[in-house]
């Protein structure tokens, strides 16, 4: 198999007879990182599947407008980042997501053919999901992926301490929803 190389596939998409297939390797590079980045924000795998399709559709029309001022893997994050809050924002809109809103996800959750945990995975999902989206952002993003925080500054243009912060709120939270439960 061949190596990956950013700076090579770049320059192969800014090459209008080597775009597309350039764009099928990065697609192949990245669907499954990305797939979970969203799949943990969304948490239905359709829901998933349809942001990262959204996701890549914007990749490829947007192309033209990729300056490299960031990386590639950078920019591909952002977009998918901010189809998964569009997305959100809309199912918000359309359901709420107040205590009733909450439930209705945790039940999507269990009844989902692809999720195979336990009870404690379930809470836990479940109180991952009542987190307000920039923190449940922050959370899944350093607890599932171990990013560092600088990373996450350059991927969601927010200070590492606005980030540290997210993070210990969230945990709290999640710590909280637990004690509750018992």
């Amino acid at each position: 198999m061949k190596t990956w190389n950013e700076a090579e596939i770049v320059e192969r998409l800014r090459e209008p007879s080597q775009r597309e297939a350039a764009f099928t390797e990065l697609v192949e590079h990245f669907k499954e990182q990305l797939y979970w980045q969203i799949r943990r924000m969304v948490l239905s795998h359709d829901d998933a599947d349809d942001v990262l399709q959204n996701t890549f559709v914007k990749v490829w029309t947007g192309l033209d407008g990729f300056r490299g001022d960031a990386q590639l893997s950078t920019w591909l994050f952002r977009i998918a980042n901010n189809e998964t809050l569009n997305f959100l924002n809309r199912r918000r809109q359309l359901i709420g997501l107040d205590e009733d809103g909450i439930a209705s996800v945790a039940a999507t959750l269990q009844s989902d053919p692809y999720f195979d945990g336990d009870e404690t995975e379930r809470l836990f999902q479940q109180a991952i999901a009542a987190l307000p989206d920039r923190q449940r952002q922050v959370f899944n993003l350093k607890y599932f992926d171990e990013m560092k925080y600088e990373e996450m500054s350059s991927l969601l243009g927010t200070s590492v301490g606005a980030l540290k912060a997210s993070y210990h709120h969230a945990v709290r939270k999640i710590s909280d929803f637990f004690h509750a439960a018992d």
